[in-house]
């Protein structure tokens, strides 16, 4: 069988043509990104429009391990006086970020009241008290008759503050973070994290909560504007927010050495063959 140099030749170059090409569009595909990184993609439909504008109710439980302050007042200061404990002063340290330098400075706060495991707290003139289990504006109704025996019309402001909630996976900066507001939306936690990044897993994002020492888990598609109408929409103090990796995450994190190696070989094949067609037009010539 009689091997045609001439065709050989010009077969060779015509691989070496579509050979780069092929290579391109290997490793693009091998890299691809998700195409489900849209939120709310159902938001257009009659049904969810309608979803939206009902609203849900949230109200925020008192549980064990929060951190209360209480504050009374009334018309005559004096006569609530015996029910709010005198504010603290401390230290602060804080951090000069750009020029290295660390400042100590002197600020006051308002004592605060422990929930412990049962949901009591040790309240002053009315002893021990249970809160837990309460929404907020409860547990001032509940403080404001106790202390009516005592006061004409008192006012009772609760706030938590040690509110917090923590977001990992695929998010931009996971951590905990600490919230002024005790409304806070699963939007708004991504939002504090900066959102997903590209690998972040859109139709799969896991709420932890601690729901009196039981773990409840709940799952998120947020390209569903559905989320909406979910009762934990809003969380909880201590809640934490999974977001999963997708497929292309998880791809890329099972890059095998083989396929590597793949790769590799298929580059020193383009190589070669172009140094041996070199090799064949330069004798040829």
């Amino acid at each position: 069988m009689e091997i045609n140099l001439s065709d050989l030749i010009k077969r060779t170059d015509m691989n070496l043509k579509f050979a780069p090409l092929a290579l391109c569009l290997y490793l693009l595909c091998a890299c691809s990104t998700p195409k489900n990184i849209t939120y709310f993609q159902d938001s257009d439909s009659v049904e969810n429009e309608l979803a939206l504008k009902k609203g849900i109710k949230y109200q925020p439980r008192i549980c064990g391990g929060d951190l209360l302050t209480i504050t009374v007042s009334a018309v005559d200061p004096s006569a609530v006086a015996p029910f709010n404990l005198p504010a603290v002063s401390y230290a602060k340290q804080t951090q000069q970020e750009f020029n290295g330098t660390h400042d100590i400075t002197a600020s006051q706060a308002l004592q605060s009241y422990t929930v412990d495991s049962e949901g009591y707290i040790n309240f002053p003139v009315l002893g021990k008290i249970k809160l837990g289990g309460l929404a907020k504006q409860e547990a001032s109704e509940l403080l404001k008759e106790r202390i009516a025996s005592f006061v004409s019309d008192p006012i009772v402001n609760i706030q938590i503050v040690n509110f917090k909630i923590t977001v990992l996976g695929e998010v931009t900066k996971p951590g905990t973070y600490p919230v002024n507001s005790d409304r806070v939306s699963l939007l708004d936690a991504i939002g504090l994290a900066n959102d997903l990044t590209i690998y972040g897993n859109r139709k799969n994002v896991l709420l932890v909560r601690d729901s009196d020492g039981k773990k409840e888990m709940i799952r998120f598609d947020l390209t569903k504007s559905d989320m909406f109408d979910s009762p934990y929409f809003y969380l909880q103090q201590n809640d934490v927010v999974y977001v999963e990796a997708n497929n292309a995450r998880k791809k890329n994190a099972n890059y095998s050495q083989a396929e590597q190696f793949n790769v590799t070989i298929a580059s020193a094949i383009i190589s070669s063959i172009s140094v041996i067609s070199g090799v064949i037009i330069a004798v040829t010539r």
